[in-house]
Order: C-alpha cells, then structure tokens, then sequence
C-alpha cells in the first residue's frame, strides 16, 4: 500500500496571512490524520513564510500517524531534527530563498556531504529519503550516501501527464525499477493531483509514499478536507 502523507505547509501560509492561530495548524494536522491521513509532512523554512519551528516542535508531540520533515539540512534544521526525532527526513537542495522545491540532488556531486548528513540523521534513529530528479545517473550516488529512500521529484510528470501521460511516466518507471534494484525505498512528491495521482501509482507499483499539499488543499476547498483526503487515498488504491 503506498501511504498519503499530507503536506501542511498551505495551511499555515493561510494563518500566516492574518496573524494569530486560524486556522490551528496543530488542529487541521490531528484533523487530517482522523480523516484518513497516514502521515503528515511539513518543510519549514529559515524565513518561516509558512510553518515555523515552533510547528514542527508542537506537532511532534501530538502526531499519532508519520511525521515527515523536510529540509536543506542546515545545523538548524539537524538540530530541530535532532530534538524532535521524527520518523522520517526528507533532504531537498532548495536554498533559502525557494519559494517550492524545484529540482533534485546532484548526488554525484554532493555525495560526500550527503553520506555525512545521512550517517548522522540515522544515528538518531530517523529514516532519511533524498530528493531526487528522474535521472539513472544519481540513483547509485544515492545509494552510496546510505539514504533509506529516495523522493521522486514529479513536477515534470505533472507538466508532461496532460500532453502524453506514457511518455511522462516512462523517466520514473525506468529510475524506479533501478532503485528497485539497488535496495532503495521509493517516495514521491511535487504537484501530484487527483488528476495523475492514480495513474502515476499504477505504473509505479513501487512506491512507499507520496507527499501531497498544495494540491490537496486547493480541492479541499470545494469538496472539504476530509472528503479530499478520502478520494486522494482511493486514488492510491486504483
């Protein structure tokens, strides 16, 4: 079964606009693990334009279902890791200034200090996946680093899905199989929608996790959180 991580970072730019605590962050994430959520995600960033620190170390306390951190892997973020210990870190290359991810590691490059990044998050006992863009050559960089997983940068999925869905998946079913093959859990993640979601899965039967927000949160708003998060998970079981 691959498991619906819910990314909550749209829900606290909403609070974020006003000021205060509406919506309670902490609330829509309990709310959406009794809705059927099987994980939730957030990726705080160092100006805190949506979840802040703060979040992270409150949620942690409360979340019953899988907590997914995202993150450049700063000393900020390892020490927020490092007092929380979630289930699971998720490294992504963004600098500062990204207003989303938007592409994945350069495993040959940084290999070096990924390996170390990754040995240290897993001496605290977390499970650690890396970004990565559909492209064989970084898969066995990847595994080098020791990684549990790799996330699967899907926004080119997304773009290509509506002009020629086969050809936009083939990348992925081909990097899929070779992580398959190299020991390397699958997750994915970056404007996956109710549109390509179950295609997406039935070509990659592979695949542990997807990681969802902006999307989810958008068709939240005309069909309600817990209806969506209902039809994502049906999605995942087509």
């Amino acid at each position: 079964m691959t498991k619906l991580s819910v990314n909550i970072n749209k829900i606290a730019t909403l609070r974020n606009a006003r000021g205060g605590n509406n919506p309670n962050v902490v609330q829509v994430a309990l709310d959406c693990e009794r809705f059927g959520a099987q994980g939730i995600t957030v990726h705080p960033r160092p100006d805190a334009r949506h979840i802040r620190f703060q979040d992270v170390v409150d949620l942690a306390q409360v979340l019953r279902t899988e907590f997914n951190i995202e993150g450049y892997p700063d000393a900020r973020f390892m020490q927020l890791i490092r007092e929380v210990r979630p289930v699971q870190a998720t490294l992504v290359p963004d600098p500062p200034d990204a207003i989303t991810s938007n592409t994945g590691w350069d495993t040959l490059t940084h290999q070096g200090m990924l390996r170390d990044i990754v040995a240290e998050l897993k001496e605290m006992g977390t499970r650690v996946s890396i970004f990565i863009n559909p492209d064989s050559k970084f898969f066995e960089p990847a595994k080098l680093t020791g990684t549990d997983r790799v996330e699967l940068y899907t926004e080119p999925y997304a773009s290509g899905y509506p002009l020629d869905r086969e050809r936009a998946v083939q990348p992925y079913v081909e990097v899929a199989k070779l992580a398959t093959e190299l020991g390397l859990g699958l997750n994915a993640g970056h404007d996956l929608d109710m549109h390509n979601l179950a295609y997406f899965k039935q070509c990659i039967p592979e695949l542990l996790e997807v990681s969802i927000g902006h999307a989810l949160v958008c068709d939240a708003l005309y069909f309600g959180l817990e209806n969506t998060i209902q039809q994502y998970r049906r999605q995942l079981e087509l």
